[in-house]
């Protein structure tokens, strides 16, 4: 009897393990579908750039929906590509796509930026494998601006002693001359909401050691990438140029994004076909003047 007592002692408490065994599986995965759960409400069918999460320092929540579009077109040479790639660097919240093709209209790029959730784009056009443009866009309602680009220095071929953080938040610095005129009052604002890295972002390093400076001279806006660093021997803070440095001459500013109508025109902008045109003119005039003395000491002769 005894025996037969301790047998059903054993098989309860062995049917017991199993059923704890059980229903702790039946916990876990409760769990992991509560959780799974939980985030679809979070999500709410909403695309990546939308999702709610803690900001730095337990602050207030940040919800992320500053996403730019880097795109360029077909036909760009190594150079002009080493200068995106470099400015893709320097913009965490940034994301490429493929080459558009040069006979598509910039206006497909606002699908692209529907599909993509970005609210900004930046692009560069490659006119005759010489020449390059760059849309700077506010998508979906704009406003646009379409620039030249210019003295083009990518920052492998410089080679400057300067280094920051990749994806380190950078101080935008504006010259005095962007208050003066209403369009480069609208540049800077552009510029500000376009190449400014969002606080919080998930790629962003929280630290601030370079500067992005915006120069206005000449008509031209001058474009330069510093490190703040200091100087061992005094402590002092100073700037040392990391590059790339480029210059920008405003062709167009349009009410929409890649489209619309033209709310201001640069009447200096010269295109650079004209110039190329005019150096032609001027090489055929030296040409026709030798050939013609050339001919007239024959004719002496």
């Amino acid at each position: 009897a005894e025996e037969h007592a301790e047998v059903a002692m054993k098989g309860e408490s062995d049917s017991e393990e199993e059923q704890d065994h059980v229903t702790s599986k039946t916990d876990v995965r409760g769990g992991k579908f509560a959780l799974m759960q939980q985030a679809d409400r979070v999500m709410g069918g909403k695309p990546q750039a939308e999702v709610v999460s803690s900001g730095p320092n337990g602050s207030a929540p940040f919800r992320n929906k500053q996403r730019v579009l880097v795109i360029c077109s077909r036909g760009i040479t190594h150079r002009f590509r080493h200068l995106m790639l470099d400015i893709c660097k320097l913009l965490p919240h940034s994301t490429k796509d493929a080459k558009m093709e040069s006979k598509d209209r910039p206006s497909v790029i606002n699908e692209i930026c529907e599909m993509r959730g970005c609210n900004g784009a930046l692009y560069f056009e490659a006119r005759k494998h010489k020449d390059l443009y760059l849309w700077v866009a506010r998508t979906p309602n704009g406003p646009s601006a379409k620039f030249l680009v210019q003295n083009i220095h990518t920052a492998a071929e410089l080679k400057f002693t300067g280094n920051h953080l990749m994806f380190s938040r950078p101080f935008l610095v504006f010259d005095a001359s962007f208050d003066g005129e209403p369009h480069l009052q609208l540049i800077k604002e552009m510029f500000q909401q376009t190449l400014g890295s969002p606080k919080g972002h998930r790629k962003t390093k929280p630290f601030v050691d370079h500067t992005l400076s915006f120069y206005v001279l000449d008509g031209h806006i001058w474009v330069r990438n510093y490190q703040i660093a200091k100087t061992e021997a005094t402590g002092e803070t100073a700037l040392v140029e990391v590059g790339p440095r480029f210059c920008l001459q405003l062709h167009r500013i349009f009410a929409g994004a890649f489209q619309g109508s033209t709310i201001y025109s640069n009447a200096d902008y010269v295109s650079p076909n004209v110039v190329r045109a005019r150096e032609k003119i001027v090489k055929s005039a030296k040409y026709a003047a030798r050939t013609e003395a050339q001919r007239q000491s024959n004719l002496r002769k």
